[in-house]
Formats: structure tokens, sequence, C-alpha cells
């Protein structure tokens, strides 16, 4: 019986964080939110995983990667590690979009799942997503957005939604001021592979995977080197 391994990395944000999924059962995780780089921490974590678990990088099927949106240096780490590791064992890369994993963090609730992520200057990159028959679908589509504006759009559908990532603590002030919007616990709340490698294992089956020298990450805005090029040239 063939047994499907994704190895997924996740280091879209502050957290880093690699899984090694069998089948649908999380066989290893190991998840850091402290301080050090992710140039630092992702390769001892992956090891770690495929040590601890007695995993050869040859079994794997497909390579699973958080590919944004998010911090830029971070989204580039990951990809590079990615794509080392898919050249090295001549696998696929499933690109996964930051925000769909997060929203495999709230599973099958009545409520909107809304991952939101700090853009700076009063922006979020968000989603909204909800769950039908078990199957996650788009409610509205990734895109970096100011929170002002998100709030509007969620409360305009008149649905109660669940709130999780990194823009929580910045704009929870806000939030709060809406009954209908609550905030996952800690346990769910940010970033981790194990939820890359769920939302893999549904592009996997629609054919979403790619050639390793074919994944790139996706930022959705200019980064702000570029954009403060832009309004020198432009003042100019």
């Amino acid at each position: 019986m063939w047994i499907l391994k994704i190895l997924a990395i996740e280091t879209s944000g502050l957290v880093a964080s690699a899984a090694l999924v069998e089948d649908g059962k999380t066989v290893g995780e190991f998840t850091v939110n402290y301080k050090m780089t992710h140039s630092q921490t992702i390769m001892p974590i992956i090891d770690s995983v495929i040590k601890t678990t007695q995993t050869s990088l040859d079994t794997i099927d497909y390579i699973a990667c958080s590919r944004g949106p998010g911090s830029f240096t971070g989204l580039r780490i990951g990809a590079a590690t990615a794509k080392g590791i898919a050249h090295g064992i001549n696998k696929p890369i499933i690109p996964v979009p930051t925000l769909t994993a997060l929203a495999y963090n709230i599973f099958n609730t009545d409520c909107l799942v809304c991952p939101i992520m700090d853009a700076r200057r009063q922006q979020v990159y968000s989603a909204v997503f909800e769950w039908k028959d078990g199957n996650i679908k788009t409610v509205l589509p990734e895109d970096a957005r100011s929170i002002d504006d998100l709030i509007r759009m969620v409360e305009y559908t008149g649905r109660k939604a669940v709130f999780l990532g990194d823009g929580v603590p910045v704009y929870k002030d806000k939030l709060a001021k809406n009954n209908n919007f609550f905030f996952a616990p800690a346990n769910c709340n940010l970033q981790r592979a194990a939820s890359v490698a769920a939302a893999a294992e549904a592009l996997a089956a629609d054919g979403k995977a790619v050639n390793g020298f074919d994944f790139a990450p996706v930022y959705l805005r200019k980064s702000q080197a570029e954009r403060e090029l832009e309004e020198k040239n432009t003042g100019a």
C-alpha cells in the first residue's frame, strides 16, 4: 500500500516550523517562535524531524512549502530551503498559500475563518474562509488590505468570525469591538508546518505540485525598499 509522505516547511512569519505527515497523520513536527532567525533554525529543525522519525529523505513524495504572503526574508529562506531539498531528492514542491494553511488550524467551524498577518502601515495580509462539508472554501481572496476594510467586509456578512495570525495582537483592540469576532487560542493561532502539510494534501490531489525550479514565493506587494525607492523617485 502506497503511503503519501509530505515534508512541510513554514517560515513565512516569526514561526519556524517543519513537519512530516504520512497519509494524514502527523508523524513529527517541530515549531519554534523565539528570537533566532530562520536562517539559523529551519535546517536544524528539519534535520531533527527527519532524524527523530527515522525517515529517509528519498522516501518523501512531496516538499510542501508556505509560499506567502508574509515576511520577504522568511519566505525567501523557506523557498531556498525547499528548492534545495527538492533538487537533492528529485521530488516536486507543493506551494501552499500561507493564509490557507493558517485557516487549516481551525477545522470545520460554523464561523468564518479570518487569518491575518501584520503587513505594517495599517494593513494586513488577509483572506476569509469557510468550511463546508469538511472542505475549505474561499470567501474573500488573499490580498494586502487595510484592517478597517477587512473589518467592514467581514461585518457585512453578518456572520461570526474567528481571527488568527500575528496580526491579531496588533489589531486586537479594534477587532474586539465586535461581539461576533473571536480569537483562536495559543495552540492554533500562528503558522505551523502540519497545517501546511494538511493544505498540501488537498493541493496535491488537484495536481498543484510544481518542479522545484519553478517554485517562487508570492509577496502580494512590493518590498519596503522598493516602495521607498518609488516614493523617492516620485518625490523627485
